[in-house]
């Protein structure tokens, strides 16, 4: 990696992105990306997880509850998948999913929130050794 074509705000992303989701994780989708798929990484790292994470406006739990809602809301398991493990690496309850999911059934749809549901449990299993 060229360190040297990197913002601070990219530095920072790749710090917090690795903090929350795991620096392993982090380290495989960046290896694994390529001509394709590379100004993608780069876009999530310096933007999403430097400009918008790396602000001081709410928490990093807070963020994560806002992610789970939206990501259940727009139908993406894989994203909802990653971001409950992060959820509970940024301090938030079982309970407090729960929450964020039935407030999903009521603004969002049934549907909805019954896949979450799913996806929840199966995470937890997996985090319960299960």
């Amino acid at each position: 990696m060229d360190t040297d074509k990197y913002t601070e705000t990219y530095r920072r992303g790749r710090q917090i992105r690795s903090e929350v989701l795991g620096r392993d994780y982090v380290d495989k989708a960046i290896a694994e990306a390529d001509d394709f798929s590379g100004p993608l990484q780069d876009l999530v790292t310096e933007y999403c997880w430097g400009a918008v994470w790396g602000r001081d406006g709410l928490t990093r739990k807070t963020r994560s509850m806002l992610n789970l809602a939206m990501t259940s809301v727009l139908n993406r398991p894989h994203e909802l998948r990653t971001h409950l493990r992060a959820a509970i690496t940024n301090g938030v309850t079982r309970d407090e999913i729960r929450e964020v999911f039935l407030q999903v059934a009521i603004y969002a749809g049934v549907p909805a929130a019954v896949d979450s549901f799913r996806t929840a449990a199966e995470i937890f299993a997996e985090l319960d050794g299960g």
